[in-house]
């Protein structure tokens, strides 16, 4: 099922059991999809573009999480958790450390990669755990096994 169409039906759910938290972060996601539609691109979602709206709104609650706790506004970071657990729901399992390194580890054996190679082998890297793992998680964790 398109997320389009997994997020309309979720939506209306929501609506009927009036939960607004639920309701007001699936019509954020919703309102991604119509912006997508309207931005010219004369074509459907792909997985990818469904994904990089997805990693697009976590970001966003992150970030705010992340300045509502320097702000010392507590009921904000709850609000900004809950909606950021329920879009989570809609991307794939996030993969562990150990299985990020895994795969970062034969993406360098294949390559052959040295230190001159970070560029190379980061896009190599997010390409094969596109929407698996977080970007900066990735860097790190390359970061680590190129030194």
């Amino acid at each position: 099922m398109a997320l389009e169409e997994l997020i309309n039906e979720q939506l209306t759910n929501a609506m009927k059991a009036q939960d607004k938290l639920r309701t007001e972060t699936l019509r954020s996601i919703r309102s991604g999809i119509i912006e997508f539609k309207k931005s010219g691109i004369d074509r459907e979602m792909n997985p990818d573009d469904e994904l990089k709206l997805l990693n697009k709104l976590v970001k966003s609650r992150k970030e705010s999480i992340e300045l509502y706790t320097r702000a010392n506004r507590n009921d904000l970071v709850e609000q900004e958790q809950k909606e950021l657990e329920i879009i989570l729901e809609f991307l794939p399992k996030q993969l562990t450390d150990e299985e990020i390194r895994a795969t970062i580890k034969k993406i360098i054996e294949d390559q052959q990669a040295t230190q001159n190679d970070f560029g190379k082998i980061m896009g190599l890297s997010m390409k094969a755990l596109s929407g698996k793992a977080d970007g900066n998680k990735v860097r790190a964790i390359l970061n680590e096994l190129l030194n």
